[in-house]
C-alpha cells in the first residue's frame, strides 16, 4: 500500500466545505439471505417512487401510440441509469455523504451547486400533481364513474386529503428512510402480485413475446413522436434525475457503509437522539476496511441490481404488456385521467370487475410515487440547506429533522394551491424537460467526484466511467433536441 494511499485527497477543500472526519468503516452484516432481505430497501423506495411515473403513466402511453418498437429506450436508460445508482452510492459508502454534498465540493463552489440543485429540484417536483391524480382515481373508485366538470369541490376536497395523508406518513417512524422502507415494500408487493396476476392470466403468450422483443430492438424512433413525451420516457422508465441522486441520501439514513457514522433525519415523534453530522467520516485504506467494502457492495449490488433495476424492467413490461393487449393501437392516451385508462379499458375487454381493481392499484401506484417525489423534494432541499448554511445549522432551535418538517410545512400549503396545474402526462413532460439535462450534467460531475476525491483503491473502472460518459451523451442529446423543438416553436 503506498503512502498516497492513506491520504485524503486535497480536492475534498472545493467547494468551501469542511474536511471530512476518519474512522474504520463499519462492519456489515454477514452475507446470507435473512441479512440481505433486512438489510436492502433504498432501492424499494426508489422503486416505489419510479413507477408511477414511467411505467405506469408515460410507458403504456408512448408504447400504444408508436408500438413495442420504442420500448429499447426504456432498456437503456434503465441500465444507463443503474450506473449512474451506483456510482452516487460508491461515494456515500465511503464518506456517508449524499452525492450531492459530494457535488457541492467541486468549483466553482457549495453555494453555486446549492442553488442550482435547489432551483431544479423544485422545478421538477415542486408541482404534486399526482396527489390530484390520486383524487381522480378515488373519486372514479367510489363513485363508479369518471369526475366532470361539476366534480371540481369533491376533487379538491380528495387532493388535500391526500396531501394531508402523505404529510402523517411522513411524520411517522424513528427515521424517515425506515418509515418510507415499510411503506414502499407494501405498495410493491401489492402493485407487482396485482400486475403480474392479470399479465399470467389475461394476456396471451405470443404477446409477452411480441412486447419483450421491442425491448431489445435498439434504434428505431418514430418520425412524428412527441420530443417531450420521449424525453419523459427516457428519464421516467428510471428514476428521474433528482430521484437517481436523493437515494444517496436514503442509504446514508439506512446507515449502509461510513452513512452509520453520520447520522440520520429522524421522525417528528420520535424519541431518538440521533444526530445528523453535516460532514462526512471516512475510512483509511487496509486490508480489514477494504473486506468490509466489498461486503457493503454485495448489499448494494442486491438492491440496485436486483431490486431497483429489475424490478423498473418487469414493472415497465408489466405495465406496456396489459395496455398494448387490450387498448386498441395508436390511441392517444395523453388527455385521458390518470389512472383512467387501464381500468376502463380492462374493464371493456376482459372483466367488469377490473373497473375497481384496476382504480385500486392506480391509486397505490400515484400515492407511492407522489409519496416519493414529496420525501425527494424535501429531502433534497433540507440537505443541502443544512450543509451549505452554517448559520442554520448554528442556530440554537435548529435541527435537520426540524428543518426538514418546516419545508414540509411549506410545500404542503404551496401544494394545495399548485397541485391543479397539470394533469399526470403534463407533469412527466415536465419532469422529463428537467431530468433530462440533470443526469446529463449529474453524470460528469460523479464522475469527477468519483475519479478525484475517491482514494486510487475505491475508484469506478474504466467500463463505469464510460457508461457514466454514455449517460451524459445520450440525455445531453435528448436535452439538446428539447431545446430545439422549443426553438423550433417560437
Amino acid at each position: 500500500m503506498t503512502s498516497d494511499s492513506k491520504k485524503q485527497p486535497a480536492g475534498m477543500l472545493f467547494g468551501s466545505l469542511p474536511p471530512w472526519e476518519q474512522d474504520d468503516l463499519p462492519a456489515p452484516p454477514p452475507f446470507t439471505l435473512r441479512n440481505v432481505v433486512r438489510t436492502i430497501g433504498p432501492g424499494a423506495i426508489l422503486l416505489a417512487g419510479s413507477i408511477g411515473g414511467g411505467e405506469w403513466v408515460v410507458g403504456p402511453a408512448i408504447a400504444v401510440k408508436h408500438g413495442a418498437d420504442i420500448l429499447w429506450i426504456a432498456t437503456v436508460a434503465i441500465a444507463l441509469q443503474l450506473v449512474f445508482n451506483l456510482e452516487a452510492i460508491r461515494y456515500t459508502l465511503y464518506t456517508g455523504e449524499p452525492m450531492l454534498v459530494g457535488i457541492m465540493r467541486l468549483r466553482p463552489g457549495s453555494k453555486f451547486w446549492a442553488s442550482g440543485y435547489v432551483v431544479v429540484t423544485i422545478a421538477q417536483l415542486g408541482v404534486p400533481a399526482l396527489a390530484a391524480g390520486c383524487a381522480s382515481v378515488l373519486f372514479a373508485t367510489f363513485i363508479g364513474r369518471l369526475a366532470g366538470d361539476t366534480d371540481a369541490a369533491m376533487l379538491h376536497y380528495l387532493t388535500y386529503a391526500v396531501i394531508l395523508i402523505t404529510v402523517c406518513i411522513l411524520l411517522s417512524g424513528k427515521t424517515i428512510e425506515r418509515m418510507l422502507e415499510y411503506i414502499s415494500w407494501v405498495m410493491v408487493v401489492f402493485i407487482f402480485s396485482f400486475l403480474l396476476v392479470v399479465n399470467v392470466l389475461f394476456v396471451p403468450f405470443d404477446h409477452w413475446m411480441s412486447t419483450l422483443s421491442g425491448f431489445f430492438r435498439f434504434g428505431a424512433v418514430p418520425a412524428d413522436v412527441d420530443i417531450f413525451l420521449l424525453a419523459a420516457f427516457a428519464a421516467t422508465a428510471g428514476s428521474g434525475g433528482v430521484g437517481n441522486l436523493v437515494i444517496t441520501n436514503w442509504y446514508r439514513d439506512k446507515g449502509f457503509g461510513m452513512g452509520a457514522k453520520v447520522g440520520a433525519i429522524t421522525g417528528a415523534f420520535s424519541h431518538s437522539q440521533i444526530q445528523l453530522s453535516p460532514v462526512g467520516k471516512v475510512f483509511p485504506i487496509n486490508e480489514e476496511n477494504l473486506n468490509r467494502w466489498r461486503m457493503w457492495w454485495k448489499y448494494v449490488s442486491v438492491d440496485q441490481v436486483w431490486l431497483w433495476g429489475a424490478g423498473c424492467f418487469v414493472g415497465m413490461f408489466l405495465n406496456v404488456n396489459i395496455a398494448t393487449s387490450v387498448i386498441p393501437s395508436g390511441t392517444d392516451m395523453e388527455g385521458m385521467a390518470a389512472g383512467a385508462f387501464q381500468a376502463r379499458f380492462m374493464a371493456q375487454q376482459l372483466w367488469s370487475g377490473f373497473w375497481f381493481l384496476a382504480l385500486l392499484n392506480g391509486f397505490w401506484v400515484l400515492l407511492s410515487t407522489h409519496l416519493g417525489n414529496t420525501d425527494i423534494l424535501i429531502r433534497t432541499i433540507t440537505d443541502i440547506v443544512w450543509v451549505a448554511s452554517p448559520r442554520v445549522r448554528e442556530h440554537r432551535r435548529m435541527n435537520i429533522s426540524r428543518l426538514y418538517y418546516i419545508f414540509l410545512a411549506a410545500a404542503t400549503v404551496w401544494g394545495l394551491f399548485a397541485v391543479h396545474w397539470g394533469n399526470a402526462i403534463e407533469l412527466f413532460k415536465m419532469l422529463g424537460a428537467v431530468a433530462g439535462p440533470v443526469l446529463a450534467i449529474a453524470a460528469v460531475q460523479i464522475l469527477i467526484v468519483n475519479t478525484t476525491l475517491l482514494p486510487v483503491e475505491l475508484r469506478p473502472r474504466l467500463w463505469r466511467r464510460g457508461a457514466l460518459v454514455l449517460c451524459t451523451i445520450f440525455y445531453g442529446c435528448l436535452s439538446i433536441a428539447l431545446l430545439w423543438k422549443l426553438f423550433q416553436s417560437d
